[in-house]
């Protein structure tokens, strides 16, 4: 599995092609050219995945029974633009137009890469979402992290 890290600043060119940062591609082990997935975020950015972890996230979702609207919707959300894309002999990946448009990317977009996957913001939407930062961050980290572990000094 992979644990990715990092902000990078990057451009689309007019034909939709993202050039992917090389030490991104470093921590995914690429030699050559990769697979990806790319679909609709849930806020409005577009996710890209490893085709392995797509596939992995896939299969929790055949999982699920369509005859429950919930989950019929639910698969419906995440398909939705799914895409694959490959890596050129320059390390870029052409995004679809109609996903370019959905998230607003114009020239000027922030890969946002965590665990395994990558959210593609339009940087000012993405500045905008980091300078949303809750007040209250601490103890909204204190109820995320704070609640499972005990501390050193339970005897």
């Amino acid at each position: 599995m992979y644990q990715l890290t990092g902000e990078y600043e990057c451009k689309i060119d007019a034909k939709g092609r993202i050039k992917m940062p090389a030490s991104l591609l470093r921590q995914l082990g690429v030699n050559g050219a990769y697979d990806f997935m790319v679909n609709r975020g849930f806020e409005k950015h577009l996710m890209l995945y490893p085709k392995d972890v797509w596939e992995e996230r896939t299969n929790e979702l055949n999982q699920l029974n369509i005859h429950i609207i919930k989950n019929r919707q639910a698969v419906r959300y995440f398909y939705r633009g799914a895409t694959q894309l490959n890596t050129d002999a320059s390390d870029r990946i052409l995004i679809p137009k109609s996903l370019i448009e959905y998230a607003g990317i114009n020239k000027e977009l922030v890969l946002f890469a965590y665990l395994d996957q990558i959210e593609i913001w339009a940087k000012k939407a993405y500045e905008q979402m980091i300078s949303d930062e809750p007040d209250n961050f601490s103890e909204l980290a204190e109820e995320v992290f704070g609640g499972g572990r005990q501390g050193s000094d339970n005897g």
